[in-house]
């Protein structure tokens, strides 16, 4: 299974694509999308955060999106934009059918580290050595990408997101066929 790990940014937004096969993983690709570079009108930099994420999926072709819960934040305008960044990565994601799941960030650090409070040194020091990355990435949002997707791997299969169940979902039947644990017993 091809796992897409996201960190989402409007000034910096992380990728890290992992192959993921039973109990290991394998490095596809990593970077970091910076759209400010490019615009700095920040509706803008939302096309590019798009244009630039729809490529990454094209090339990895992802089975699953893995993407950072918003967490709060002092600063409402950082919320915000933060917030408008996630969406253009979930609306990626789901254009392309992709299922979609969700990790807060002391949950991905506790299961990269062991800690849910690590530093992201100590995140970016597990993430290179789970996949034996030599170099030191210039930023520290491509490494918690790939905790994000590694975070995936180490937890097991995809939880269908609404993405999907809209594509595979057609009426009540095939929810029930799909679903029967969901179903009320008597």
């Amino acid at each position: 299974m091809t796992i897409l790990g996201i960190d989402p940014g409007s000034i910096v937004l992380g990728y890290g694509a992992i192959q993921s096969e039973d109990k290991s993983s394998k490095l596809i690709e990593y970077g970091v999308i910076r759209p400010k570079l490019k615009q700095e009108d920040f509706n803008l930099r939302l096309v590019e955060i798009y244009d630039d994420l729809s490529r990454v999926v094209e090339r990895v072709e992802p089975e699953v999106v893995s993407i950072e819960k918003m967490f709060f934040h002092k600063n409402a305008q950082t919320l915000i934009k933060l917030a408008q960044a996630r969406a253009i990565a979930v609306l990626v994601a789901a254009k392309n059918q992709i299922s979609i799941v969700e990790y807060s960030p002391r949950e991905v650090k506790k299961s990269i580290t062991g800690r849910g409070n690590a530093s992201k040194q100590q995140v970016q020091y597990f993430v290179r050595n789970l996949l034996h990355i030599t170099e030191t990435p210039e930023f520290f949002d491509a490494t918690d990408a790939l905790a994000i997707a590694l975070t995936h791997h180490l937890k097991g299969e995809p939880q269908p997101s609404v993405a999907n169940a809209s594509k595979k979902i057609k009426n009540w039947s095939d929810f029930i066929q799909q679903n029967p644990d969901r179903l009320l017993k008597h």
